[in-house]
């Protein structure tokens, strides 16, 4: 599957509709950005049942300001509207297949109850 650009008219809706979403924060004149997009596009390739999309940070200040995006190119992983991943930095092929199995892998039951816990703590701190 080819990468979705994601903006933010469609960003909730694409994270909404679909379970498993990996996310490359990008600008254009950035050289770790350029070297690090033929990976992501060969695992958009390899993983058609997951969603794939960029989001060029200088078209979409709001996007990365929204999540804290400081340092580019960054990867977040989203698994049922929760971001369970994300690092800055132009990962190598293997790392990023590594990456995508750990995710798959995830019991999002237990994640979400981790949170849940996390909040009530900080809720009664």
């Amino acid at each position: 599957m080819s990468t979705v650009e994601l903006t933010k008219e469609n960003f909730d809706q694409v994270v909404s509709d679909n379970d498993f979403v990996l996310i490359d924060f990008w600008a254009s004149w950035c050289g770790p950005c350029l070297r690090f997009a033929p990976v992501f596009d060969k695992a958009s390739e390899r993983h058609s049942d997951l969603v794939f999309g960029k989001v060029d940070t200088e078209a979409q200040p709001e996007l990365a300001a929204a999540f804290g995006v400081q340092s580019i190119p960054t990867l977040m992983i989203v698994r049922e509207k929760v971001a369970v991943f994300a690092q800055p930095g132009a990962l190598p092929e293997p790392v990023l297949e590594d990456l995508i199995g750990q995710a798959r892998g995830l019991d999002m039951d237990a994640v979400r109850k981790s949170i849940e816990e996390a909040a009530g703590d900080e809720a009664g701190a």
